[in-house]
């Protein structure tokens, strides 16, 4: 049996794993923000893309953080955010999904993750993914043995333009089991009215996803993905909009 090598990485991941606010709040609803950040150690040369190439949606969900942050201030709500770019590893993916370090991001190519041993993909799993994920699960722990009641939302925002071809649609909920949840929410987006769907414009996939089917759906407990359009984000006004139309809902 061979050794396992070290990660050329390691001592890379200094800064804090996640931030997370309100931890103590009494408020039922768990926020969860797993694509905040883009940020990627100087050291990794974003990946080997190019500055305009790293500051687009591959790495992040533009205007999630921002929409999380204002739900959380108008509800009260704890907060857990990511702060690094899901480029590095996915935390909205199982540890061993094919993307969960891409490759490849829709039309993009990431040279910085071809070809990566498994001991710099395990070091990444270690450093950011477990934390984040084991922090969320002791979240929820508290509150169950507590007697509380718990509902993990996600917060993610997507492109108005995929493979060439543009999204009509404004906001998705994206559910599994919380069927009920989901539809009050699409009923309540819908009263606006605005350009809204169920799983849209992704599914949630137990071997595709974390934070819905993992965090939520396996523990019995209320849990979506909202999902709003990133160009409707831009600007602290719109974000407050889309905080206003959300907060009731959740």
């Amino acid at each position: 049996m061979h050794a396992c090598t070290e990660s050329a990485e390691l001592g890379l991941y200094t800064r804090p794993v996640y931030n997370l606010s309100r931890e103590d709040s009494t408020h039922p609803l768990i926020l969860v923000c797993e694509h905040a950040s883009r940020y990627i150690p100087e050291a990794l040369n974003n990946l080997g893309l190019d500055d305009t190439a790293a500051r687009e949606h591959i790495a992040w969900d533009i205007g999630a953080l921002a929409l999380a942050e204002q739900l959380s201030e108008q509800l009260g709500a704890t907060l857990l955010s990511a702060n690094y770019s899901r480029l590095l590893i996915d935390l909205n993916r199982p540890r061993h999904a094919l993307d969960s370090i891409p490759a490849q991001s829709e039309i993009y190519q990431v040279p910085g993750n071809r070809e990566l041993d498994e001991a710099t993909r395990e070091y990444r799993r270690q450093s950011l993914f477990k934390p984040f994920h084991t922090r969320l699960q002791q979240l929820i722990d508290a509150r169950l043995a507590e007697g509380r009641p718990v509902r993990v939302v996600g917060i993610h925002s997507f492109t108005p333009v995929y493979y060439g071809q543009p999204r009509e649609l404004e906001v998705g909920v994206l559910f599994g089991q919380a069927r009920a949840y989901a539809q009050r929410m699409l009923d309540g987006l819908e009263r606006h009215p605005l350009k809204v769907a169920g799983n849209q414009p992704y599914r949630i996939d137990p071997l595709g996803d974390m934070t819905v089917p993992v965090h939520g759906d396996a523990r019995g407990l209320e849990s979506v993905l909202i999902e709003v359009r990133n160009d409707l984000l831009r600007s602290p006004e719109a974000v407050t909009r889309w905080a206003d139309y959300l907060a009731p809902l959740l």
